[in-house]
């Protein structure tokens, strides 16, 4: 289901874990780079072509491009339910499937409750992000009465 921006009341992201993926990925990609350059500056006794040096730096790209996928996840919020999206795909809960929202104590990241014990990680309020986590389950929480009071 794809719905335009302003149909959401509020956008929920991490902070931390964003930029350790984006200085991650950029030392991967960077080492990656370095060393599909450095494979001919000495004779070891392997044949190593220029073939071989691009596909060390396309690898090191491509795993920095993987790395990335960790700096997506978010979750809004609106009329419509609660959108989910952690790494790939989005995935929206409409307010009738919505029993609650909860962070259990020890988990890493809070989720959305569904019927039979099911639920919905969302990796968007992480635990390593502490104050700004419990202001994100507050505003979640407060649109979850909200929404589920009215019913739509």
């Amino acid at each position: 289901m794809t719905t335009a921006n302003n149909d959401w009341d509020v956008v929920l992201r991490p902070r931390l874990t964003p930029l350790v993926a984006y200085v991650a990925a950029a030392i991967v990609a960077t080492s990656g780079i370095v060393v599909g350059v450095l494979f001919k500056v000495r004779y070891t006794g392997a044949i190593i072509q220029t073939a071989d040096q691009v596909s060390m730096g396309l690898l090191g790209v491509i795993l920095a491009a993987a790395i990335l996928l960790l700096a997506t996840p978010r979750v809004r919020v609106g009329p419509v339910g609660i959108g989910v999206r952690n790494i790939l795909i989005e995935r929206v809960v409409p307010w009738s499937d919505v029993v609650g929202v909860s962070f259990p104590q020890g988990a890493r990241w809070a989720r959305v409750d569904l019927a039979d014990y099911e639920y919905v990680p969302v990796l968007a309020i992480q635990a390593i992000d502490s104050e700004r986590a419990v202001a994100s389950m507050d505003t979640l929480r407060t649109l979850v009465d909200k929404y589920r009071v009215t019913g739509s």
